[in-house]
């Protein structure tokens, strides 16, 4: 098996690196992945995989494999993520992107062609004991296209939306460029932050920037609001809880000598456990009111909650641990020491079966300084898809018995 598995890797790689190629050249912003849907569709055709179309607003796919051996068992499922992002390319390829300030900045581009990878080889399997649920989703970057998958039924089997089976376990991977090329990384419990958003506006009353008296200043309280802020991870969460308050935007004002009527703040809360974002955003309200109280000013919060901290389920990451070691050794698979405050919307597929995110190792050996993910010269490494296609088909292939899964 192992041979098999690794010789259809080989026939299969050469076309899907111009596949991933061919992807990274014409990039799609998130909902709008049209092009690369269709792709995905005609490949699975192609193989004579079933599929479903039009899931999260209409680009996302879910496709499904039966196992051979005809038992009732949950699906295995594996997802990708096929979204771009609004960057200026600035790698010079020859497949560089044509679609301009739209590129494959966070390498969606090499998830995509690692699960048509997984999807080719799986179809040609001849024993495969675990239905198999593809999921190939659009609108990671912010669009929170995971969820949108979820609440449509795309894990939950043929009578209540998806296909096959309902999902037992999820698995989902990222290129990781910090990582040594074919290296895998992961950690049971939180791996990524949640991702909360704000928008706040300060309003005081306008007055002649001489006559400050006359008037309540937004930018001084704003000012105040900015640093009491920061005492949220100081002074209201304990030492030992992540917590991330990052304020990006600041706007008002029109003249040096002309105190505005109002400021807005725009910035991100990152948390890593329930409770500490619930407190974080009680905080958050309190210190914003009672500071622009104190200074004669009002506050408008609009609060936008977004993706759920990923929280890998332990029994699934020692599955990947496991399937990991024994297949590239010990020393190229390492546990993540802390988490990331990061996020991503693989945290929702969390929320429905038990699942783990994994990192999946881009550096190549030798290298120092290499371009990270959200640059402009950020580019998928190639050499990596070999071993993310085999992550992925190990773990869909594996048939040892699991413990029960212990939600964190």
């Amino acid at each position: 098996m192992s041979t098999d598995l690794l010789a259809l890797i080989t026939r299969e790689l050469p076309d899907l690196i111009t596949i991933r190629r061919d992807l990274h050249a014409h990039p799609e912003l998130a909902f709008q992945e049209q092009r690369t849907s269709r792709f995905v569709q005609q490949e699975l055709t192609r193989l004579g995989i079933p599929f479903k179309a039009g899931y999260a607003k209409g680009t996302g796919v879910v496709a499904h494999l039966a196992a051979t051996t005809g038992q009732a068992r949950p699906a295995v499922a594996l997802r990708a993520d096929m979204d771009a992002l609004p960057i200026l390319e600035n790698t010079n390829r020859p497949y560089a992107s044509t679609n301009q300030g739209v590129m494959h900045a966070c390498g969606h581009d090499g998830h995509t062609a690692i699960l048509l990878g997984a999807a080719r080889v799986l179809a040609a399997t001849p024993h495969r004991p675990n239905p198999v649920t593809f999921l190939f989703q659009p609108a990671e970057e912010g669009g929170g296209g995971g969820g949108l998958m979820c609440d449509e039924g795309a894990l939950a089997g043929d009578d209540k939306g998806g296909l096959g089976p309902p999902v037992g376990r999820v698995f989902g991977l990222h290129g990781w460029p910090q990582l040594p090329l074919n290296h895998v990384a992961t950690r049971p419990g939180p791996l990524l932050a949640a991702t909360d958003d704000f928008e706040v506006f300060i309003r005081g009353t306008q007055a002649h920037g001489a006559y400050p008296h006359l008037g309540h200043d937004p930018i001084v309280a704003s000012a105040h609001v900015v640093t009491a802020l920061q005492t949220i991870a100081s002074r209201t969460t304990s030492p030992t809880e992540a917590v991330v308050v990052s304020v990006g935007v600041i706007e008002g004002g029109t003249a040096n000598n002309i105190i505005p009527d109002r400021v807005r703040l725009v910035g991100t809360v990152r948390t890593l456990s329930p409770l500490v974002r619930q407190a974080a955003k009680s905080a958050f309200y309190r210190l914003i009111e009672s500071t622009a109280q104190a200074h004669g000013c009002l506050a408008e919060i609009h609060w936008h909650d977004g993706y759920p901290a990923t929280i890998n389920d332990p029994a699934a990451t020692a599955e990947v641990f496991k399937v990991a070691r024994a297949t590239f050794g010990d020393d190229r698979v390492h546990e993540v020491p802390n988490a990331t405050m990061g996020g991503e919307d693989f945290s929702y597929y969390g929320r429905i079966a038990p699942a783990c995110f994994f990192l999946l190792g881009l550096k190549p050996s030798g290298m120092g300084d290499v371009p990270q993910l959200h640059q402009a010269e950020f580019d998928f490494n190639d050499e990596a898809i070999s071993a993310g296609i085999e992550m992925m088909c190990r773990l869909a292939l594996n048939d040892e018995p699991r413990p029960a899964s212990i939600r964190a």
